[in-house]
């Protein structure tokens, strides 16, 4: 349950300070860099072993006199057009621009997308989605990830990149869960650090998004959260005090609102929280028309706004003329921005070299990712690996097998160097001895129109436009039976009008909406753009009616369809195939994008079929899912393995070939559970939680996100937070627990009981105080730790879970306390598989 939320205490949110002890995570974690500011030993000589411009720890070129002097400088109309961004003159096809002031030295800056690689209009690394990443349980690997962003940030002009994503997966239904991380507030909060740490070490700005409780698509520009101040504290908020403690040098502000009030407008998230409780020194700009006042914003601590100068241009310099705003919040604004362009070292008379890409080191890290996070959920019957009969007679299925699958829709997606077909990749390892067929199975692009299906009859699959030219069609066709149809228009210019008896197929969508239509079926394979629609058609006449514009440069398009007739021919082609083969490989998909959310948790079209009608025909069925959150399977009783590989980025087809075959243990774990049932869920089917009544959305599942809703309510999940098979056995033996300093330290033996090398994360939980009188999870994920292990080996585990970890935040007090007295720890492979258990007296500081 919840705790009540009252206007008082949330407008209170944190004046106390708030750190029970420094540390946020699990063990393994980096330290923490210095802090803004402080000049590490050696770096203002230039010594060996100083640390790059702009990582994070303070090489600026000098300090508060410089800013000082610089503000001075500057014109009043300079200082506010550096408060918002505008277009770009030569610009790279990043997602922002804010002009410099040459005269002064004061450089340009770019901002470019980059949760999952840096989006701009040429090639760059498309690494595994975050959620993907997150999966391994490991944060080193973070700091990697990370440091790819970076570098190609740099390398590609840029100077801010709009990551990491720090929101927790609160719904299934989210548009975005594959750019965050984790349902886990401790998890998150250690990956997201270590992003940070990583995007920095390179000389990027990092810009940690979107503060706060931006957890859902539907509504994201209007919903306002309701949510009381320790949930606020224990869930959403421990990302984004991470990014803060490993030095972000910006924040983004979210689109919704948050207690009534919108986060780029709330003083009580952006001054009294972020600044006063935490310590951020960075700038705070807005999601892109997230800014939603002059006044207001600016007043409450937000210093930019994006993409352009609605609120912040010629309405601020109005409003401080007024005397609505006095000319000291500008200065102030400014002053923040430039002094974290002078920390990374961009006002510098020399600014740092920018580095070449080196795209051979960012597809090895992309494809050790994309292997790392592979979760297997279900193994039976020795599907997988494929070895032996069953790696030489292999039945691929799926659209997606033949199409690189690469990410997810919206301003995560990147334009890779290249990427290879899983069925390209799953043959080359199959070798010259190995017979692998592939079948369709439900298709993507749809299939040309026959011309003599038209009266008057028309080609419309290759049409070309010339610059400044309309081209239409109007005719009709004739059906014999009332059919389910699928049309489909490709087109590389201006989208054309389809018009089906009278309407409008394909109509301008609002906002992101029309932008992000999704990674996989947003575009064909040679690149032209797709819009799709299904209409149940009755027997008889139908009329068409397609108008397309040249435009400046003419366009290329194409008018295609899908019919119950194709449909069914394709699942028996993919049926005959599985029944000839040793085993199966389908590849099952969702195309998830950022401006929309899922309409059910269900794999759409066809696929449900697909899957039971291939594995009834052959039960050594594997299915690969590249998905974007969770996913309900009625299907899963009928198949021998399901591997989860999310969206795996450019190198995603050698790394899944590396799990089938047994190449790589899958030592992926979920980092959000899996629904058995999509009614059953911490938002349910309860409105109130998601989307939202009336514009508003409760919180009401307290600190209870994720796994710990699940335990509290005794929900059984499909999969459970921290589950992943492997290809060996584990063993866990001899728990002990003991209190160090005002945590615990946690000790057991993994022993690999198998016969082949694995990997395995070992989980540690801890249940709730005795003594403390506020809601606590019934377990709560304390330290987690990655190991491989040769077959027989053991080894000694030790997880050290700090004060923070034992906490909770006291809404009364406006702090972390302590949970003194018995606590129960557990260990083991997930949420839901301890076998190991122990209790211990904590004592009260």
């Amino acid at each position: 349950m919840s705790e009540d939320v009252s206007r008082r205490s949330a407008m209170r949110l944190i004046a106390a300070a708030g750190a029970v002890g420094a540390g946020l995570g699990a063990g393994g974690c980096a330290p923490a860099v210095p802090p803004p500011g402080a000049v590490p030993r050696g770096a203002a000589s230039g010594a060996p072993g100083a640390p790059a411009a702009g990582s994070g720890t303070g090489t600026g070129t000098g300090g508060a006199a410089r800013i000082d002097a610089l503000l001075e400088r500057l014109t009043f109309e300079e200082k506010t057009a550096l408060l918002h961004g505008a277009p770009d003159p030569a610009s790279r096809g990043q997602a922002g621009y804010v002009p410099g002031v040459p005269r002064l030295g004061i450089p340009a800056l770019r901002l470019a997308d980059g949760p999952a690689g840096v989006r701009v209009d040429r090639p760059a690394t498309a690494l595994p989605a975050p959620v993907l990443l997150a999966s391994a349980f490991d944060p080193a690997l973070a700091r990697e990830y990370g440091r790819v962003i970076g570098r190609e940030g740099r390398a590609l002009g840029q100077d801010v990149v709009l990551a990491p994503m720090a929101n927790l997966i609160r719904t299934p239904y989210a548009g975005r869960n594959f750019e965050t991380l984790s349902e886990d507030p401790h998890l998150t909060a250690d990956l997201v650090g270590e992003l940070v740490r990583g995007i920095q070490d390179e000389g990027l700005v990092a810009a940690v998004k979107h503060f706060a409780l931006n957890n859902q698509e539907q509504g994201r520009d209007t919903v306002d959260v309701t949510v009381g101040e320790q949930t606020l504290r224990e869930t959403e908020l421990r990302g984004f005090e991470a990014a803060v403690a490993a030095g972000a040098g910006a924040v983004m502000g979210a689109c919704n609102k948050v207690n009534g009030v919108h986060a780029c407008e709330s003083r009580t998230l952006l001054d009294e929280l972020l600044r006063e409780g935490w310590g951020f020194d960075g700038w705070v700009l807005s999601d892109w028309g997230a800014a939603h006042s002059t006044v207001a914003a600016i007043r409450a601590g937000l210093d930019m706004e994006m993409p352009g100068g609605t609120h912040f241009g010629e309405p601020l310099r109005e409003a401080v003329r007024g005397g609505s705003v006095p000319e000291a919040a500008v200065d102030q604004a400014v002053h923040r921005i430039l002094t974290t362009m002078d920390r990374f070292g961009l006002l510098a008379a020399r600014q740092p070299a920018r580095p070449p890409r080196d795209a051979a080191a960012g597809a090895r890290v992309a494809r050790k990712v994309a292997t790392a996070g592979a979760v297997l959920l279900r193994n039976e019957h020795g599907t997988l690996p494929l070895t032996g009969a069953a790696a030489r007679s292999i039945a691929v299925i799926g659209p997606t097998a033949q199409v690189p699958f690469t990410g997810g829709g919206g301003s995560s997606h990147v334009v890779p160097d290249g990427a290879t077909a899983p069925l390209t990749a799953i043959r080359k390892r199959a070798g010259n001895g190995g017979a692998v067929h592939h079948a369709l199975g439900e298709d993507l692009y749809g299939r040309p129109l026959p011309a003599k299906l038209l009266t008057p009859a028309a080609d419309l699959e290759a049409r070309e436009v010339g610059p400044g030219r309309v081209w239409t069609y109007e005719g009709e066709f004739r059906l014999a039976a009332d059919d389910e149809w699928t049309l489909l228009v490709h087109y590389t210019g201006k989208r054309p009008g389809v018009r089906l008896d009278g309407e409008e197929l394909f109509p301008l969508q609002q906002g992101v909406a029309e932008h992000y239509a999704g990674g996989l079926l947003g575009s064909a394979p040679d690149g032209m753009a797709v819009r799709r629609r299904t209409r149940t058609l009755k027997a008889g006449t139908h009329r068409l009616a397609v108008t397309a514009a040249g435009g400046d440069k003419g366009q290329r398009l194409r008018l295609r369809h899908i019919t119950g007739a194709i449909r069914a021919a394709d699942l028996a082609e993919a049926v005959r195939t599985a029944k000839a083969a040793r085993s199966v490989v389908l590849f099952a998909h969702e195309d998830s994008t950022e401006g929309r959310d899922r309409p059910s948790l269900a794999l759409p079209g066809g696929q449900e079929r697909l899957i039971e009608a291939v594995a009834a025909a052959n039960p050594r069925t594997t299915v690969v899912l590249n998905t974007s959150s969770a996913t309900t399977m009625p299907w899963l009783p009928r198949t021998g393995a399901v591997l989860q590989m999310y969206y795996p980025g450019q190198e995603g087809a050698g790394a899944t070939a590396d799990i089938l075959f047994g190449d790589v243990d899958p030592g992926g774990r979920l980092t959000q559970t899996f629904p058995a049932d999509e009614r059953k869920t911490p938002v349910g089917s309860d409105p109130s939680r998601y989307p939202g009544v009336g514009g508003r959305q409760q919180y009401a599942e307290g600190v209870h996100v994720g796994h710990r809703w699940y335990d509290t309510e005794r929900e059984t999940p499909l999969f459970p937070f921290g589950h992943g098979l492997s290809y060996t056995t584990w063993q866990y033996e001899k728990l002990t627990v003991r209190p160090q300093h005002s945590g615990l330290r946690v000790e057991f033996t993994v022993r690999n009981t198998g016969r082949r090398k694995g990997t395995d994360v070992a989980q540690v939980y801890v249940g709730p105080s005795d003594e403390l009188r506020l809601d606590q999870p019934v377990r709560a994920l304390a330290g987690y730790r990655r190991i491989t292990l040769a077959p027989g080996a053991a080894q000694r585990v030790t997880i050290d879970i700090d004060a923070r970890t034992l906490s909770s935040w006291d809404p009364d007090k406006h702090a972390w306390v302590l949970g003194p007295g018995r606590r129960e720890v557990f260990a083991g492979r997930s949420s839901r598989e301890l076998p190991l258990r122990s209790k211990v007296v904590l004592r009260s500081r």
